[in-house]
């Protein structure tokens, strides 16, 4: 910009060269994420709950069923956290929509991709194992298509390790949920705890669906009870 203004465009040519060597030689990250977090657009209340519901309808209809228990979870979730009146008024939309076309997940992906922040996608897969598990099973199918998902969001493969070690049980489970081996170190079990749950802190979950508040808390404490598990077992 300060080029364009003093020598107009080959100013502004010269300066994004200049701009690109400085990034690249301080690695960049910083500059990305403020530049990032300045185009990132919001995604209103409304967009976000229909994009939700969409999402869960990929994971209820996964296994080439559909259970009940899936859409009762779904169905009291929305209840409880927007009310009757409005979650009736979600799900009304959401079946005319799904009506008139078939639902993309890459395509949802890439809307909320441009609107929310990393955080909240991970809350997303959080929900989206819950329901998955309400039936008390979370088949292959449902895991393969919430890793579909996963992949679509941009969410790392340690992270979805991490969230599906809450859902589908292992011995190892605490350590997967810290994303780590369970031959760590007690000073590396204690810096992956302080790490993830700085991560995983409601407080970072920057979103106005109730719905991905509530999942944040709930991971937040999954991540606790994890380290809590680690430390009864090593005695620190």
């Amino acid at each position: 910009m300060l080029g364009y203004f003093l020598f107009r465009f080959p100013g502004a040519v010269v300066g994004f060269l200049i701009g690109s060597f400085i990034d690249n030689a301080s690695g960049g990250n910083k500059a990305r994420t403020v530049f990032s977090d300045m185009r990132r657009q919001t995604v209103s209340p409304a967009d976000f709950e229909l994009h939700l519901l969409s999402l869960c309808s990929l994971v209820i209809k996964a296994d080439g069923q559909i259970s009940q228990k899936e859409l009762d979870y779904v169905r009291q979730y929305f209840l409880s956290t927007y009310g009757k009146d409005k979650a009736n008024a979600i799900f009304r939309t959401f079946n005319e929509v799904i009506k008139k076309r078939e639902i993309s997940a890459q395509r949802i992906c890439t809307f909320l991709n441009q609107r929310t922040r990393y955080e909240v996608r991970l809350q997303l897969l959080h929900f989206l194992f819950g329901i998955a598990q309400a039936d008390g099973i979370v088949s292959k199918a449902e895991i393969d298509k919430i890793r579909e998902i996963a992949g679509y969001l941009r969410v790392g493969p340690n992270d979805f390790e991490s969230i599906m070690a809450m859902f589908v049980k292992s011995v190892d489970n605490s350590y997967k949920i810290l994303e780590i081996e369970k031959t760590a170190t007690d000073n590396e079990v204690k810096k992956a705890y302080r790490t993830m749950a700085k991560k995983y802190h409601p407080d970072r979950v920057i979103t106005e669906n109730e719905a991905i508040k509530k999942g944040a808390e709930e991971k937040f404490k999954q991540v606790q009870k994890a380290y809590e598990q680690i430390q009864a077992e090593r005695g620190l």
